[in-house]
């Protein structure tokens, strides 16, 4: 079936910002006395909004994370991000065949619309996203994989879930979609598919991506 609104997750599938986030995460959590490698971070926190890190670390440790942890987090995280952060190879050409068909889009993140601003700045998507079509956990209050986030962009553009189809690359991310009674398509770029249980296909460049959607190339 063609779909009426493709909804795009951010970090990993529109940025490539998951190897630089997650690694700086990773070595922050460590200085501040909670040992944790690249891997750990993406296992325990891809894909999820920064309260799962306190949550997690709390759970695991008794200790609150500093009052500032995620003020520090963002600026260690933003300063990467103007420096080294890219697009997703071929997210361009994707976003432009959309365009070009007339299909809608928007993006739905568990990251903040700061950390979402920064990164398409960096990376130079800013020009392919109105603010109206930018949707973040900030905006429903919890990240995924509750599916509100996802219910809430497609309320606002105005489609019934149904004819929405969203572009994942975390567990959490299909987890959510499927709640929210979409189709998902998985990009197994950071994970392979084995590790993204519930999709409805898989796709590991982003050229395929178009063929998945019915797009006419």
């Amino acid at each position: 079936m063609g779909y009426d609104l493709v909804i795009f997750d951010n970090d990993g599938v529109l940025v490539d910002s998951e190897p630089l986030a997650n690694s700086i995460l990773a070595a922050y959590l460590t200085e501040l006395g909670h040992p944790t490698t690249y891997e750990d971070s993406l296992r325990d926190y891809m894909g999820a909004a920064v309260h799962r890190v306190h949550d997690l670390v709390l759970e695991r440790t008794g200790k609150r994370l500093p009052d500032d942890f995620e003020e520090q987090l963002n600026a260690r995280t933003f300063a990467a991000f103007e420096q080294e952060l890219q697009p997703v190879p071929g997210v361009e050409e994707v976003l432009g065949l959309l365009t070009a068909h007339g299909v809608g889009y928007c993006l739905a993140s568990s990251g903040s619309h700061a950390r979402i601003r920064v990164g398409h700045r960096a990376a130079g998507l800013d020009g392919w996203f109105e603010e109206e079509w930018i949707f973040s956990s900030e905006d429903v209050g919890q990240g995924k994989p509750a599916p509100d986030l996802f219910l809430h962009a497609a309320r606002q553009m105005g489609v019934e879930p149904s004819r929405c189809v969203v572009v994942e690359d975390s567990p959490r991310g299909i987890e959510a979609a499927r709640a929210a009674g979409m189709d998902v398509y998985a990009f197994t770029s950071m994970m392979p598919a084995d590790r993204l249980p519930g999709a409805t296909g898989y796709f590991g460049d982003m050229k395929q991506l178009p063929g998945l959607l019915q797009l006419p190339l």
